[in-house]
């Protein structure tokens, strides 16, 4: 995957101002404020800051935190993980491979058998619907 690497301003004037406080600076978004918790549709999400697929709606589950929660990447390449010691917690934060987004964290803590919840932010998402 190649890295996508833009100047603070060029972000800046790709992004709202939302996504580029979630993707560059780290930041997360109201627990249940984002559109995209509650989408039901089959399609795909994508990175809001470069594209890149990084989720399948079949991946997706209601996990009741209030966020766009699934139980695992499209491609595990698609995301980076990182272990992110920062407000007192031990978490891993995942960031998206190829632009270096913030796009939330996973937790041990979900349905599936690999027992993950990749927990996400809307605003570091884009989501196609599945043509029918």
């Amino acid at each position: 995957m190649e890295k996508i690497t833009l100047s603070a301003e060029e972000w800046r004037e790709k992004l709202s101002p939302e996504q580029y406080h979630v993707l560059r600076e780290a930041g997360t978004e109201r627990a249940f404020t984002g559109e995209l918790n509650a989408e039901k549709r089959d399609g795909e999400f994508f990175c809001a800051g470069c594209g890149t697929k990084l989720f399948d709606a079949a991946k997706k589950f209601d996990s009741g935190c209030g966020w766009p929660s699934f139980t695992e990447p499209t491609e595990a390449e698609a995301v980076t993980e990182i272990e992110d010691l920062s407000h007192g917690m031990r978490r891993i934060e995942v960031r998206c491979t190829v632009c270096d987004g913030h796009l939330g964290h996973v937790f041990p803590d979900g349905p599936a058998a690999n027992g993950l919840r990749y927990c996400m932010n809307s605003a570091a998402l884009e989501f196609e619907p599945k043509e029918t």
